[in-house]
Parts: structure tokens; sequence; C-alpha cells
């Protein structure tokens, strides 16, 4: 994931409220045993989600020894402290700075037997527009692809290029596992698998707007 906000939509997620928030939503998945059969398998893998959709997703997936990838921007630092807290582990880097340290410390993870977090349309946009990072970090570490994305009946919407979600209290969220999916070796199959995330991604991204 590589996390960057506004600093005002910063400040609101870093507030030490957001542990009270995110405690009161009610959360429910949908084709679950498409990653907990990775998890089983103690397959490497690498989630695919977008950049909207992160506060919910670093919420559920707490306290599993997920890496993620960090922008180095300090911008994006309130969020990454946040999922720090809640027990992630960073890689540093994104598309903009740092990108192939970023890759390789990706690679080193999945190498690992670890799963790793991409937003293939962070930290700057656009919105919901793949960027490679994320297949080759997984054709190179040899990790399977998870598209993940959430859905929530309510929600604030920040003023960000991502329109970035914060749900409300109280609120139901819907967090929903794609079809997982591997990427061979060579350029081509980097493209093919390219176009696959994206299509798979749409395929439960679409539906939750």
């Amino acid at each position: 994931m590589r996390l960057k906000l506004p600093p005002a939509a910063a400040r609101v997620v870093a507030a030490p409220a957001m542990r009270l928030l995110a405690g009161t939503w009610r959360i429910r998945t949908e084709h679950e045993t498409r990653w907990r059969a990775l998890v089983d398998a103690r397959r490497p893998h690498v989630f695919l989600l977008w950049h909207e959709v992160l506060l919910p997703l670093l919420w559920h997936h707490r306290g599993q020894d997920i890496a993620i990838v960090v922008s180095e921007n300090r911008d994006g630092q309130y969020l990454a402290d946040f999922a720090l807290a809640l027990g992630y582990r960073a890689v540093r880097g994104s598309s903009s700075r740092g990108a192939a340290r970023a890759l390789l410390g990706a690679v080193r993870e999945l190498r690992s037997g670890r799963a790793v977090a991409f937003t293939p349309d962070g930290p700057r946009g656009p919105r919901r527009e793949l960027k490679p990072g994320v297949v080759a970090a997984a054709q190179r570490g040899g990790g399977v692809i998870v598209p993940i994305h959430a859905r929530t009946d309510r929600a604030w919407r920040l003023d960000s290029w991502d329109r970035f979600v914060i749900p409300k209290p109280a609120a139901r969220i819907t967090v929903t596992y794609g079809r997982p999916f591997e990427v061979e070796p060579g350029g081509e199959a980097l493209e093919r698998g390219l176009t696959e995330a994206g299509v798979r991604l749409a395929e439960i991204a679409e539906a939750g707007g």
C-alpha cells in the first residue's frame, strides 16, 4: 500500500478516536476462502486494492504481519503510523520516489513467504488507474495476486484525488476477495498480468462504486 493523504485528511485518520470509530464497524466477508486457501498453504501473496478503501482494509487485516509499501513523502506518514500501530510492517518507497527500492523490498518479503499489500493507483493517482509495480513484484517474488475491495453502506468521502473512504460509526462493511492469479516470468506475461489485474479488481470493485 502506498500511503499518502492530504495533510488535513491525514490528521483525521491519525486522530486517537480512529480506533474507537473502527471498533464500531460491522464487517462481513465474501469469498474469503479464496484468500484463506493461500494462507493455509503458506503461499506468499500480494493484496491488490484501490487506495480509496485503504482504511477499512487496514483495520480488517490488522495484526497479520502483512508488509505495506509506504510512501517516502512526509504527507503519507500519518496513515503509515496508523498502519504500523495495527501490526503492519513497512517497505519504503513509491511510484514517485524510491520505486526500485520499494520493488526490491516487496520481492524480498514475498520470497520469505510473507504477504505484501499494494495500492496500484497510489500515492497520487489517477484514481483507479493501475501501475505495474504490484504485478512486477508478484512476478519476481513468486506471489499470488489477490484482488480485494471494501464496500460500506455509509461513509464520508474526502475531497482528495481518490475520494478516500472513512466509514461512519456502526457502518456495515463488506470485504470481497477476488479471484487469485499468478504471473509467469517474462515481459509478455507481465503485460498480460497487468490486464488481468485490472479485470479481476474491476469484478469486485465496480459493484461497490
